[in-house]
């Protein structure tokens, strides 16, 4: 047996969450459309989607850049087992990313 057995839940939960949100996402769409609702709040409801999925993928670019660099703090200091140092460099590193994040986000606005 594997030591992975526990991932398979996990990521058919997460699957079954992701094609659920897909779904109400579609049919909010559809029944936007549907209904007498001006071409100006459907375009602008779209655009703010589009600009949240584009800030989202900045934030995780940035924390997963950040997190990488943090791990290889890690790796050269040489640290080996899991202490509250270890702990505090990785927490750090993602705190660092959100706020990179969050100052591109200001920087590239649209």
């Amino acid at each position: 047996m594997n030591n992975l057995e526990f991932l398979i839940p996990i990521t058919l939960f997460v699957c079954i969450t992701y094609a659920i949100k897909a779904v109400v996402d579609a049919r909010v769409r559809k029944q936007l459309v549907a209904s007498n609702v001006s071409q100006e709040l459907i375009q602008s409801i779209v655009e703010a989607d589009e600009l949240r999925r584009r800030h989202s993928t900045l934030r995780w670019g940035a924390i997963l850049i950040v997190l990488a660099i943090g791990f290889g703090l890690v790796e050269s200091l040489g640290l080996r087992d899991v202490t509250p140092g270890v702990f505090a460099i990785l927490l750090g590193a993602t705190g660092i990313g959100n706020l990179v994040a969050f100052a591109l986000s200001r920087k590239f606005p649209s």
